[in-house]
């Protein structure tokens, strides 16, 4: 189904979001999406909403795999806004995820398991919100790739992350079990990236509830959203396979001409498998077996 605006969405699709989980997709530009989307429904989203700018249309291939509504994705502000909206809209307890273009999740085991699996044995943790960690991809020649995205010649960083505590603002004490997570090509190029946007971790997974509220920084209103972990054992935590900050680095006029390329010493080549990224020590599997 299409729909002409996010305010039409939620009033005439609100039963889409009575079928979590929900994963919610916002198109910056033209790469991958029909990938995204293809990605998503293969890893057992049960509904696929699509947020995309006028000018660009569902790719034909996808279009009867998700619903597509129109948004200005690319005003300040617009994607926390329409998380909040959906989020508030969503019956309670239904699990969401948002991601953007040319981004794909990953969990532990999703070879074999849904993600409405992982999700039912999350909850029955207790755990209402997901950490992921956006993971950079990107392409190894950006010469046959100037955009820096390709599936088949896609490297990722297998070194180079850190985690700093983040300070609670009030009280200059570090907020129990959250961290800050940096890392990938925000970090190696850093000069480019403003230091808001540098860190890597992003609450992408979480239950709606009566007020709550995504902040800009990829973090929520309720502070155990933003733990990574409950205070008794380590939990399931997910990663986000990203060619979003590479796509930003070569679009960007200030930095691509600085970046001939994107591959180091610390560069391998991604195999598309959770188990990899749980190897590189990427996300965690906790108690899940």
């Amino acid at each position: 189904m299409t729909f002409a605006s996010l305010r039409a969405f939620l009033a005439e699709g609100a039963g889409v979001l009575a079928r979590g989980p929900v994963a919610l997709v916002f198109v910056e530009d033209r790469v991958e999406i029909a990938s995204t989307v293809t990605h998503h429904a293969t890893i057992g989203f049960r509904e696929i909403v699509v947020l995309h700018p006028a000018e660009i249309a569902p790719p034909p291939e996808v279009a009867a795999a998700a619903h597509w509504v129109v948004c200005d994705t690319l005003a300040p502000g617009a994607v926390p806004a329409a998380v909040n909206a959906v989020a508030a809209a969503a019956p309670a307890g239904t699990w969401l995820y948002y991601c953007y273009n040319a981004e794909y999740l990953f969990f532990p085991f999703c070879e074999t398991r849904s993600v409405g699996e992982m999700l039912a044995f999350h909850a029955e943790e207790r755990r209402d919100a997901m950490l992921a960690y956006v993971v950079d991809l990107y392409a190894a020649d950006l010469g046959r790739h100037p955009d820096a995205v390709s599936l088949q010649d896609a490297m990722l960083d297998r070194s180079g992350y850190y985690a700093l505590a983040r300070p609670d603002p009030e009280t200059g004490h570090p907020r129990e079990r959250q961290l800050g997570f940096f890392g990938g090509l925000r970090w190696r190029f850093e000069e480019h990236v403003p230091p808001a946007r540098r860190r890597i971790d992003r609450i992408a997974i979480f239950r709606a509830a009566k007020g709550l509220r995504l902040r800009d920084d990829h973090t929520f209103s309720v502070e155990e959203y933003n733990t990574y972990a409950c205070p008794w054992h380590h939990n399931l935590t997910a990663a986000i396979a990203s060619f979003r900050t590479a796509k930003a680095l070569k679009s960007n006029p200030g930095s691509t001409f600085a970046i001939p390329g994107f591959t180091w010493h610390g560069s391998a080549r991604f195999d598309w498998t959770s188990q990899q990224l749980m190897d590189l020590g990427l996300m965690e599997p906790g108690q899940w077996f």
